[in-house]
């Protein structure tokens, strides 16, 4: 689906209900499920891994090389949450495309004449590459929702808030709630989402954090967030959330308000 997306979906045309039954599959099966962002034939059989696809043709100071660079960095974290949050109880990932590693891998053969051109990680690009470091910051980060949360042991997402329209998913997965803006360009600075517990909800993760490629839009005083009792996504309370465009945050239920 995503190489799907990227290479024939214009951005403002994704749609999020596809994404959503995409990956949450066949719930019956959950137990079963290997969810994966990039396949076999993409990273290592002669295909395109996501990096080839999002940072491939951009040019440093080029014009629009910023804007693009941002884009490549913004789906790259994006759609590796997702894909790891929303479903199933594992992941599978290729050796380097945790930090966007430039190539895929391709193994000497008599197709490639026997070339080793292919056949590596660069793993210096973790020590001289701003991107790269970037991007691996924030997938062990992301892992460590697994390691220290527990993440993929817990119960199936329950999906609230699924909006084509506004290119906004949300979901929570015990005491977490998921927040994607796949929009490219409309932001919001009190987007309305539906919860199931009163309370306060604290940002642990946000992939707009400088220390990500991000911008920072998201400024401290917002990463605590309170609950109000009105109604939205058939839930009795909600959150009035940050949402700059093309951003996921995860936020994580730090007291429960007994109403």
């Amino acid at each position: 689906m995503w190489s799907s997306f990227l290479n024939n979906v214009p951005d403002h045309e994704w749609s999020m209900t596809k994404i959503v039954s995409t990956l949450m599959g066949n719930k019956h099966c959950a137990d079963k499920m290997l969810l994966y962002a990039e396949n076999h034939s993409q990273s290592i059989s002669g295909g395109q891994s996501f990096a080839e696809m999002l940072f491939g043709e951009i040019k440093d100071h080029s014009p629009g090389s910023k804007e693009s660079m941002l884009r490549a960095c913004s789906l790259h974290k994006m759609i590796r949450m997702i894909t790891f949050t929303i479903g199933g109880h594992a992941y599978l990932n290729f050796m380097g495309n945790e930090f966007g590693h430039p190539k895929r891998v391709e193994f000497p053969m008599p197709s490639n004449n026997f070339s080793y051109s292919l056949a590596n990680r660069h793993w210096d690009l973790l020590e001289n590459g701003a991107i790269h470091q970037n991007l691996f910051s924030f997938d062990k980060d992301l892992m460590n929702l697994d390691e220290n949360q527990r993440m993929l042991s817990r119960a199936l997402p329950n999906i609230h808030h699924v909006s084509d329209a506004t290119m906004v998913i949300s979901y929570t997965r015990g005491p977490f709630l998921f927040v994607f803006n796949f929009h490219p360009t409309n932001a919001s600075e009190r987007y309305v989402v539906g919860v199931e517990e009163a309370g306060e909800y604290q940002i642990i993760l946000n992939t707009d954090e400088k220390k990500y490629g991000g911008q920072g839009l998201i400024k401290a005083d917002q990463y605590l967030q309170r609950t109000s009792s009105k109604r939205a996504d058939s839930l009795q309370n909600c959150l009035e959330v940050p949402l700059p465009c093309r951003t996921a945050q995860v936020y994580k239920l730090a007291r429960i308000l007994r109403i």
